[in-house]
This record gives structure tokens, C-alpha cells and sequence, in this order.
């Protein structure tokens, strides 16, 4: 009797550890083996959870194209520095899609002040949306090694929402870095945007704004020679959580799992991986930090900076944002830019190999 009581004991406890700890999930689960056997290269995918994501990613119609030819918009009207160079049809076409991707309840009213001049930069809102633009353009334009010929559109990260639904803000300072215990780095905070763990909370701060490296292993045999130390580490972890989680995939959709650190038995997605996170610093610093000064007190974080981009912001949990869907081709105007894009272009064509 009692062994069969501290059985039940035993296995309740099992259970309730499981479950409390986040280790289990309902059935059914498929695993993939994308390398060679043996080398743990096991992609985990549940199709329960996956048929849900279908509906979150569906994409809206394309408007019909407008017909060729006419005046460009920019001959036209007033103050349309970016996309000036649009047909009058193509422009009118591009605006309706955009408050449809954004503002579908505001409509225009969500940029423009009703009743006044639509050339006039009254609202923060026009101001913002305009840099908006240049961003989507340099993404489209300057970092095809990230996004190839899928390029990106404001629906792929706004979804029908004013202000996309992952966004990231810097955290301020720990008020009580001076105790016993120091600075905790965020941790047993948990954040959605890594996962829920006791990882540091805010590892965007210093990967996907400054240009910290990512990193926990040593390059060389002796100590020595590994000059990061473990809160690094831990933070480099967070932001693998982080990447993990925001594109839906398992650690192996980018590295071996016999040498995580290795290059050479990396998948490629990995290379594709590191020029998006390069991507995502440079628009940050280029594009969302300088609408400091535009964006309302109640539109900016806790340490006063505007909202930032990290992989979910664009991805929301797939491989491929909206399944691969190609909506930038439909829209011209969203992919060329020359002058626009220049700065972001340099930036790729500076950047170092990945290593």
C-alpha cells in the first residue's frame, strides 16, 4: 500500500514539474532531421500550433494595379518627397494600401488633419509615416542578403495595427545596483519577447542597437582567450531565446549543435540570420532612434526612446514573415529608391564576414 501510494506521490510530482517548469507541450509533436544522423540537427514542430499561426498570417488583397503613364505625383502635389516619383494612379494606390495596412479604422485621418491641406506635416503621425517609408525602402533596397526578393511592406510588421504589436524599449537602470547582491542585469524578470526565461530581459539594448558581440564560446583552446564573461554570455543566450521563439524555429535551423560557435557546419539560414541582425541595427540607429524628438511622451519607452524593431517585430513567430508572401512586388514604390537607400547599401557593402 504505501509503495504504491509514494508511487503515485512520485509520479504526481513528476508531472507537476513538467508542467510548471514549461517542459511540456500537447501532442502531437513531428521532428525533422535536417543534418547528418547523430548530429542532433532535429527541427521540433507541433502542427496543432502551426495551423494557428494561418490565420494570424494571412495576407490582404492586392489593390488593382493603377493603369501606366500620367503625371508623377511629385508634379502634382505638394511635399511628397519620397514618393514623388509615382505616377498620380500608382501613389493614389499606395496610400489607400498603406492606411488599409495600418490605419483601417483612422483612415487618411490617422496622418492628415482633417479639414486641412494634406501636404501640411501637422501630425507627428505624417512625420513618422514618412520615415516609415525610407526604412521599408533600404530594407527592399540595401538588404536583399537578409530579405532577397521577398522584400518587406509596412503591412508585414503593422498587420492592420497603428503601432505594430513587438516593439522593444531600453530598459533603465536598475535603481539598486548598489546593494549587496550588484546589478541584477534584468534577470529573473520574465520578458515574453525571450521566452519567459530568467535570462537578461534587454539583451536588444546592446545586440540589435549597439554592436556587442554575440558570443559565449572561446576561439581559442586556452582561456584566455574568451574575453566574455558570463553575463555576456547569459545575455547572448537571451537574444537566441529571443530569436528562437520570434522566428518559430529550434536552435538547429541555424547551428550544428556538435559546435554551435563553427561556420563551417552551420546551415546557411545562419549567414542569413547575422545579416539580419545587422539589418535590424542599422535601422534602429538609422531610422527609429532620430523620431526621438517627433514621437509624444506617451508614445516612448521608460528611458524615453521611441519603440524599436527586434526579429518578431517583422517575423511574429515564422521563418518566413506571412509565409514568404511576396506583397513588395505589387507595390513599386516600396522597393526603389536609390538615393533613399544609399546609406543602408554602404553599410551592407562594409560590413564584415561573418566569422
Amino acid at each position: 500500500m504505501r509503495t504504491t501510494m509514494r508511487k503515485h506521490a512520485v509520479g504526481s510530482m513528476m508531472f507537476a514539474a513538467l508542467f510548471l517548469c514549461g517542459c511540456w507541450e500537447r501532442p502531437p509533436i513531428e521532428a525533422t532531421q535536417n543534418g547528418y544522423r547523430g548530429t542532433a540537427m532535429v527541427e521540433m514542430a507541433n502542427p496543432r500550433l502551426a495551423s494557428m499561426k494561418k490565420g494570424a498570417n494571412a495576407i490582404p488583397e492586392s489593390l488593382p494595379p493603377a493603369p501606366e503613364g500620367g503625371p508623377t505625383a511629385g508634379s502634382i502635389y505638394k511635399n511628397v518627397p519620397v514618393l514623388g516619383n509615382l505616377s498620380v494612379g500608382e501613389f493614389t494606390r499606395t496610400m489607400v494600401s498603406i492606411t488599409n495596412w495600418i490605419s483601417p479604422k483612422e483612415g487618411c485621418n490617422y496622418c492628415h488633419k482633417a479639414g486641412e491641406d494634406f501636404s501640411v506635416d501637422t501630425l507627428y503621425t505624417k512625420v513618422v509615416a514618412r520615415k516609415m517609408l525610407q526604412m521599408t525602402i533600404a530594407v527592399n533596397s540595401g538588404w536583399k542578403n537578409h530579405v532577397a526578393d521577398t522584400g518587406v511592406t509596412c503591412y508585414t510588421c503593422h498587420r492592420g495595427n497603428a503601432v505594430p504589436a513587438n516593439l522593444w524599449f531600453t530598459q533603465p537602470p536598475d535603481r539598486q545596483a548598489a546593494r549587496m547582491t550588484g546589478n541584477d542585469a534584468g534577470q529573473n524578470r520574465p520578458a515574453k519577447a525571450i521566452g519567459l526565461t530568467s535570462l537578461p530581459n534587454d539583451p536588444f539594448s546592446h545586440y540589435l542597437s549597439k554592436s556587442q558581440d554575440i558570443r559565449v564560446v572561446s576561439t581559442t583552446a586556452l582561456p584566455d582567450g574568451n574575453k566574455h564573461n558570463i553575463k555576456q554570455t547569459e545575455g547572448t543566450y537571451a537574444l537566441m531565446v529571443h530569436m528562437s521563439d520570434g522566428l518559430g524555429v529550434n536552435c538547429t535551423y541555424c547551428h550544428n549543435t556538435q559546435a554551435f560557435s563553427s561556420w563551417a557546419t552551420s546551415t546557411p539560414q545562419r549567414v542569413t540570420a547575422w545579416y539580419g541582425i545587422n539589418m535590424v541595427r542599422e535601422l534602429n540607429n538609422s531610422f527609429m532612434d532620430p523620431l526621438a524628438g517627433v514621437f509624444p511622451a506617451n508614445r516612448k519607452g521608460p528611458s524615453g526612446d521611441v519603440g524599436k524593431i527586434n526579429c518578431t517585430t517583422c517575423h511574429q513567430h515564422l521563418s518566413k514573415p506571412l509565409y514568404g508572401a511576396k506583397m513588395a512586388r505589387d507595390f513599386p514604390g516600396l522597393v526603389k529608391a536609390a538615393a533613399v537607400a544609399a546609406p543602408v547599401v554602404a553599410a551592407v557593402e562594409t560590413a564584415k564576414t561573418p566569422k
